[in-house]
């Protein structure tokens, strides 16, 4: 559901009580985590029972599952997550009693406030970099605001509420929610492609990249990557305006760019050097080239917040991740299992490159569910190109989130497009049988890995089980 965002932007202590409908999912869960820090009355309904819900009951918030009218009645605002539909019956009753509804983006802002605000945006690798940066910072000394779209395994949340006069928050474009904050500095990881459900086109979505410049404060800056072509045009049309940019890459034309990359495992190794000047090595922990990119992106901006590289390269070494990014969920017989968040072609291309790397002389078995009946349509065949750097690879049915299904769209489109031979791709309907498949295929030494962004997320402890020859676990409803 699309709601309005109201033409006054409140800050939270104005909001009065707030109730969350989808609280327990990763965006409004960490809103309401951070209200709570603030002394705001806080409630919140979900559709299910989660971890989510008991820790925000811990912090003192009233938690419902499942969705009633009667659960808003004392409410003064309501927060809507965009996964809620209009005839949610808590929205119905809030309309009916003219309380102040809000978008995600509005209750983000409004506890924003205040605080000198630095955005990370961009197609992929908006977590991630937020993450790494807020890892950075906290390393040199600072207590930072963060909102994040996963939960950080170094803090075990997703959100808090910080000391000092920074607020680090991923900034999301999938609904333009990204074009209601007014950050003093942005960080835009790439530009390519998606969510066009909400674009229409491939124009319209980088229109509103465009329109982000005009968000950030004339006295701040903006960070983004040169390597990338849509992260590349909005660097020379933020010059073009005037306004104070930092490249980064691994190209020549980025002013802070990694050199002497060496990938070992698990580990990134690179020098930084920044407008000629060498600072330092930084070693990162986390696999993958594109989180050598995320990386210098954070330091970049955290070097121009004025803070020094020793710290922040001390920092972003010690991240250890974030959950649904390439997380470790376990190991039985040999065979590791890991989970991942992604849903988009570029993004199962470096999750793909991350498990080669980890894998070593093993084999990659992956799990992939597609995410969102127009992405697949849009999409699924370079999802299935993507996915042929796997070695055997298991389709599962799409998940359809806020949309409806649509005739002849279905996860064929993905699994017809992998280029690998058919004893090695299945298509599988069935959810509880995808663990079965990935056990069958793995052999001590391989690296199974769970993609997309949907409910393939709870697959590990089956996989795991299974692997032991104990009964699979069934968190599937």
């Amino acid at each position: 559901m699309r709601v309005p965002i109201p033409d006054v932007l409140l800050p939270a202590e104005a909001l009065g009580r707030v109730h969350f409908v989808g609280i327990g999912g990763a965006g409004l869960s960490g809103i309401a985590r951070i209200m709570l820090a603030r002394g705001i009355e806080v409630s919140g309904s979900d559709a299910k029972p989660s971890a989510t819900i008991e820790a925000l009951r811990a912090l003192g918030a009233t938690c419902f599952v499942g969705h009633a009218a009667e659960q808003v009645a004392n409410a003064d605002t309501v927060v809507v997550s965009t996964a809620v539909r209009a005839d949610n019956p808590e929205v119905v009753e809030a309309e009916r009693l003219g309380l102040r509804l809000l978008p995600r983006s509005a209750a983000l802002e409004a506890v924003m406030q205040g605080r000198r605000v630095v955005a990370v945006a961009g197609t992929h690798g908006k977590t991630t970099t937020t993450s790494m940066l807020t890892v950075a910072l906290q390393h040199c000394g600072a207590d930072p605001s963060f909102a994040i779209g996963g939960d950080l395994n170094e803090a075990g949340t997703n959100a808090h509420n910080g000391t000092g006069e920074l607020f680090v928050a991923e900034a999301d474009e999938s609904d333009g929610a990204f074009l209601v904050y007014s950050p003093y500095a942005a960080l835009v990881t790439n530009v390519e492609a998606d969510h066009l459900d909400n674009y229409g086109t491939e124009e319209a979505y980088r229109e509103a990249f465009v329109q982000f410049l005009d968000r950030i404060d004339e006295a701040g800056f903006l960070v983004a990557c040169s390597d990338d072509p849509g992260a590349a045009d909005l660097l020379d049309i933020a010059r073009e305006r005037g306004r104070t940019v930092v490249s980064v890459g691994l190209g020549t034309a980025a002013e802070v760019r990694a050199e002497n990359l060496r990938q070992v495992g698990s580990t990134s190794t690179f020098e930084v050097v920044d407008r000629g000047r060498r600072l330092g090595e930084v070693t990162l922990v986390v696999p993958g080239q594109h989180y050598v990119l995320d990386a210098l992106a954070a330091l970049a901006c955290g070097l121009r917040l004025g803070y020094p590289f020793a710290d922040l390269a001390r920092g972003l070494g010690a991240y250890s991740g974030t959950r649904r990014r390439m997380e470790l969920k376990g190991e039985r017989n040999g065979i590791r299992v890991y989970d991942s968040y992604a849903h988009h072609p570029r993004e199962i291309a470096g999750d793909l490159e991350a498990a080669r790397a980890l894998a070593g002389p093993g084999r990659i078995v992956v799990a992939f569910q597609p995410h969102m009946v127009s992405r697949t349509r849009i999409f699924g065949a370079e999802m299935g190109q993507a996915l042929g750097a796997a070695d055997e690879v298991v389709v599962m049915d799409i998940y359809v989130a806020r949309e409806d299904p649509e005739p002849g769209v279905t996860s064929a489109l993905v699994a017809d497009a992998v280029p690998l031979g058919p004893e090695h791709v299945v298509l599988e309907p069935s959810w509880s049988a995808t663990a079965g498949h990935l056990v069958e295929r793995a052999r001590p030494g391989d690296l199974i890995l769970t993609l997309g962004a949907g409910d393939v997320t709870l697959l590990g402890p089956s996989v795991l089980a299974l692997l032991e020859g104990e009964e699979p676990v069934d968190d599937h409803d």
